[in-house]
C-alpha cells in the first residue's frame, strides 16, 4: 500500500505518521520541493494520494491522480469558488466512491451522538468555534500561512468542519446570509464569519473565528423534544428532556478521529472493509458539504475590522 502524501506541514505529516502506524508505505513529499512535476512523477509510483496541500492547488493533483485511477484523500475544504468545487466533482468522479475528504470530525462521537438521536423537532441551532489564530502553534506566523491569503484563506474555509457538521445533521440547509469581519492588514482575508442557515422551519447558524482568547467549540440544539448542549471543547454533553438532564459519556482522544479516517480509506481504495460510521465522508458523499463551504465563501460580506495585532 504505497501512498504518497503531497504536502509537508503539520496535517501531511501527521498523515504520513498515521499511515505508517496502520501498516501501509507512506512518502512525504514536499509541493515546495517541484510543484506538480514532481508530484506527478511521485504518483506513477504510487497506488493511492493523500493531499494536504493549500487549497488553491487542489484541483491540478486531483485531476492527476484521478487520470491514474489513483483514490485519494483529500484535506478540507475541497475548494474555495463553487465552480472549482464542480470541476474537481467531475475530474474526481471516476474515484469517487474510492476517495475521501477530510471531515475527520464526522467520527468525532459527540457528532455521531447528535446524527444517531432524531432531530426532527428541532428549530433552532448554532454551532461555534474559534481560538486565538496567534496562539495556535509555536513558531508559526499567520503572515506567512496559507490562512492569511486571500485566495483560499480565511477562517470560514479554515474551520468549515462546523458547516459539514450542520449539512450532515440537518440535510438541506439553505444559505440566508454571510457575515464577516476582516483586518486591514489582510484584505479579503475574514477573521470571523457568521452563516445563517434555514430549511423550512428550521433556523440555525454556524460561527468561526481567529480571536478568542481560549478554544471554543459548542454545538446547541433546540428542540420541542429535548435541548442538546454540546461543548466539544471540554468534552461535556448534555441532553435536558422533560425529565430532567442527563450527560452523555462519549471520551476522546483526538488523534483516533485522524487514525480511524485514515484506516478507511485504505479500506475503501485497497479494496477492505471500511468501518460502520454512517457519516463516512466519502468523496461522493461529501459534495453537497463542499457546495455549501464554496457557496459561503463567496457569499461573504464583510461588515467591520478588527483592530486586533496579527503577525
Amino acid at each position: 500500500m504505497r501512498v504518497l502524501v503531497i504536502g509537508a506541514g503539520s496535517i501531511g505529516q501527521r498523515h504520513h505518521d498515521n499511515l505508517a502506524a496502520l501498516g501501509a508505505i507512506p512518502r512525504l513529499l514536499s509541493w515546495r520541493a517541484g510543484g506538480l512535476v514532481a508530484a506527478e512523477a511521485a504518483m506513477d509510483q504510487a497506488d493511492a494520494v493523500v493531499v494536504a496541500t493549500a487549497t488553491d492547488i487542489r484541483l491540478p493533483l486531483i485531476a492527476a491522480a484521478a487520470a491514474r485511477d489513483l483514490p485519494f484523500y483529500v484535506e478540507k475544504p475541497l475548494a474555495f469558488r463553487p465552480d472549482e468545487v464542480e470541476a474537481i466533482a467531475e475530474a474526481a468522479a471516476p474515484v469517487a466512491t474510492r476517495s475521501m475528504l477530510g471531515y475527520m470530525m464526522r467520527y468525532h462521537p459527540a457528532v455521531q451522538a447528535l446524527a444517531a438521536d432524531g432531530l426532527d423537532d428541532v428549530f433552532q441551532f448554532a454551532l461555534t468555534i474559534g481560538h486565538d489564530v496567534t496562539q495556535w502553534r509555536q513558531n508559526w506566523r499567520f503572515s506567512e500561512s496559507y490562512a492569511a491569503r486571500a485566495e483560499g484563506g480565511g477562517v470560514l474555509l479554515d474551520l468549515c468542519h462546523e458547516l459539514d457538521i450542520a449539512l450532515t445533521l440537518f440535510p438541506g440547509l439553505e444559505i440566508l446570509s454571510v457575515e464577516s469581519l476582516g483586518h486591514p492588514a489582510f484584505p479579503g482575508v475574514d477573521f470571523a464569519s457568521r452563516i445563517s442557515l434555514r430549511r423550512g422551519g428550521l433556523v440555525g447558524d454556524v460561527s468561526m473565528d481567529y480571536l478568542t482568547p481560549g478554544l471554543h467549540r459548542r454545538a446547541h440544539l433546540r428542540g420541542s423534544e429535548r435541548m442538546q448542549d454540546f461543548d466539544l471543547a471540554a468534552q461535556v454533553y448534555r441532553v435536558t428532556e422533560p425529565g430532567g438532564t442527563r450527560q452523555l459519556d462519549l471520551p476522546l482522544e483526538r488523534n483516533a478521529m485522524f487514525l480511524a479516517a485514515m484506516r478507511d480509506f485504505l479500506a475503501l481504495a485497497f479494496g477492505g472493509k471500511v468501518s460502520d460510521n454512517p457519516l463516512l465522508p466519502r468523496l461522493n458523499l461529501c459534495l453537497p458539504s463542499a457546495r455549501l463551504v464554496a457557496r459561503a465563501w463567496a457569499a461573504r460580506r464583510f461588515i467591520g475590522e478588527i483592530a486586533k495585532e496579527i503577525p
